[in-house]
């Protein structure tokens, strides 16, 4: 009897699931959630708003390596490109502090506060990382990279915990 229900109750679920390449059933979270799929959509829309695109890009890349987002990597690296990133500078953002002259001060003090960000569990935000952003950006450029941050990270986290696969961008 409890396999009955249990069954019923795995193909109701089961419904509200899509398919994906890797054998494995996930959720669509814009189909099962189009409230928070859209507020997520004009969080992201606001936190961009009068940051250089490709400053928007580069803390995308960044967060999206740490995070191991493949989805999301190949999105906003193709993005870059796009928009006339360099393959140079691309190739760099992962080694940024290896090859400093390859971003502006402004870039590398962003790409410090994406990792800190992103990493938060392992450190927290050291103060030293946070002043110098603070001192590259003024308080209301300083907030729309923090939201873009933010956003970014939890864009990872829909992709990998829904299996998005790389190269299937379904914007």
């Amino acid at each position: 009897m409890t396999t009955n229900t249990t069954n019923t109750t795995n193909t109701t679920h089961l419904a509200h699931l899509t398919t994906n390449t890797t054998t494995s059933a996930r959720i669509n979270f814009a189909k099962a959630a189009p409230k928070a799929f859209r507020a997520l959509v004009g969080f992201d829309i606001a936190a961009r708003e009068g940051l250089d695109p490709a400053l928007v890009e580069l803390i995308q890349i960044r967060a999206s390596h740490l995070n191991h987002c493949a989805y999301c990597l190949h999105m906003h690296t193709n993005d870059a490109r796009k928009a006339g990133e360099s393959e140079d500078r691309l190739h760099m953002v992962a080694v940024w502090r290896e090859a400093p002259h390859f971003f502006t001060e402004k870039e590398r003090a962003a790409l410090a506060l994406t990792e800190a960000v992103t990493l938060v569990a392992d450190n927290g935000v050291p103060a030293d990382v946070y002043a110098e952003a603070a001192a590259r950006f003024d308080e209301r450029e300083l907030a729309q990279v923090l939201a873009l941050i933010f956003a970014i990270n939890t864009w990872n986290r829909v992709a990998l915990t829904t299996a998005k696969m790389a190269g299937t961008d379904e914007r």
